[in-house]
């Protein structure tokens, strides 16, 4: 955390509320929110509704950080309502800062008749959107009870107002923020020589779960036109998941396995990313691509598809390259249009950095979040 307590002074006791603390964008949010924060105004806890805890769980651990697990049960698990406030009361927690949809409502009604303010943050959304009577009828009086309400993307705050029925001005938008990642140039050449990536081959690549969500068959498609069309070019997929499977079935169906690598789950890619000359991410759906934004730090120029906040973070023409969703041939004609003009890659790479550093970086972040915590408890004393 940014700074040693000093014992003398009152701290915002602070609990988030999650499924769990297994790699993903959601985790990554909370690890750094609690480790980039200043720790002489705040202290922080997680709750986890589900286990196992996960491998960012013992990062914090790692830091002293408290980190406590339930056992939801299947359906609506009435008793864990009285758990979470237990936890609250014994624990003196001032705000209970809830992660997604699900431990939001379980998180809300635990701190009713409590002195705990809630914070709810949607972190993304399912692919294609959707709602139900119940949030219609729920939601709103939810909401009455939630002192502040944040979404990652404009795009993530504008599905809350349509699916969960959340006033558009009662929504605060906060993108998510990382420590830009660092490559180590010794490690990277290893990493070509291992891959066999020629100096001339232009590497597009992607970092993400094997998920259908993430539609790596579309992105393999449109590789194949980019190969037809005589460009000298590899696809490097870093990643693993269900889809497993199908990816390597589109790959020996469309006859590229020669032009692609697959390399597995890798738990830090940060020397792959920059091996990458073109980072892609053709995405059905997104928040904030945390990646993308690892991506960008690195000052790699990205193709993204248009999908939940993908065009808020890369502005096409400027930082990168913008596709409609789903679009193979727009896809196809983005990868050509990049891989054949060196320039356009070093100017967008330039501006991608640059973008994260004004917007995206972990500082920002957290100073946002902090800034909802003191309004909510301005005169906050500690008993």
């Amino acid at each position: 955390m940014k700074n040693k307590p000093n014992a003398e002074l009152s701290l915002m006791n602070i609990l988030h509320l999650t499924f769990d603390m297994r790699i993903g964008g959601t985790e990554q949010v909370i690890k750094n929110l609690i480790l980039g924060a200043d720790s002489m105004r705040f202290t922080m806890s997680v709750l986890c509704i589900e286990s196992p805890l996960g491998p960012f769980a013992d990062d914090l651990l790692a830091e002293n950080i408290q980190i406590h697990a339930l056992a939801r049960k299947p359906g609506f698990d009435i008793g864990l309502i009285g758990k979470i406030r237990q936890h609250i009361i014994e624990h003196k927690i001032d705000i209970i800062h809830c992660h997604q949809y699900t431990p939001y409502v379980y998180g809300l009604l635990g701190a009713l008749l409590t002195s705990a303010k809630v914070v709810f943050t949607e972190h993304g959304r399912f692919y294609p959107d959707s709602t139900t009577w119940k949030r219609k009828l729920i939601n709103p009086i939810l909401h009455k009870f939630t002192a502040a309400t944040t979404a990652i993307s404009a795009a993530t705050r504008d599905a809350l107002v349509d699916y969960e029925f959340i006033p558009h001005d009662d929504i605060h938008v906060i993108y998510n923020g990382i420590i830009g990642v660092a490559a180590d140039k010794e490690s990277v050449k290893t990493l070509r020589i291992a891959f066999d990536l020629p100096q001339n081959c232009i590497l597009f690549g992607t970092i993400a779960r094997l998920d259908p969500i993430k539609n790596h068959s579309m992105m393999l498609r449109a590789f194949k036109r980019v190969i037809y069309a005589g460009v000298n070019a590899k696809l490097m997929i870093v990643g693993d998941g269900d889809e497993r499977a199908n990816v390597d079935s589109v790959i020996n169906e469309l006859g590229i396995a020669q032009y692609v690598v697959m390399t597995g789950y890798e738990p830090k890619p940060h020397n792959h990313l920059a091996l990458m000359d073109i980072y892609l991410l053709p995405s059905l759906s997104e928040g904030t691509s945390m990646t993308l934004l690892e991506a960008m730090s690195l000052s790699k120029p990205c193709i993204v598809t248009d999908a939940g906040g993908n065009p808020e973070i890369v502005l096409h023409n400027k930082t990168g390259l913008v596709t409609p969703n789903n679009d193979e041939e727009a896809y196809a004609q983005a990868m050509l249009t990049l891989a054949g003009d060196t320039s356009r890659q070093m100017l967008f790479g330039v501006a991608a950095k640059v973008r994260f550093e004004e917007v995206f970086s972990v500082k920002n972040m957290t100073n946002s979040y902090e800034n909802i915590y003191t309004q909510l408890c301005p005169n906050h004393q500690r008993s």
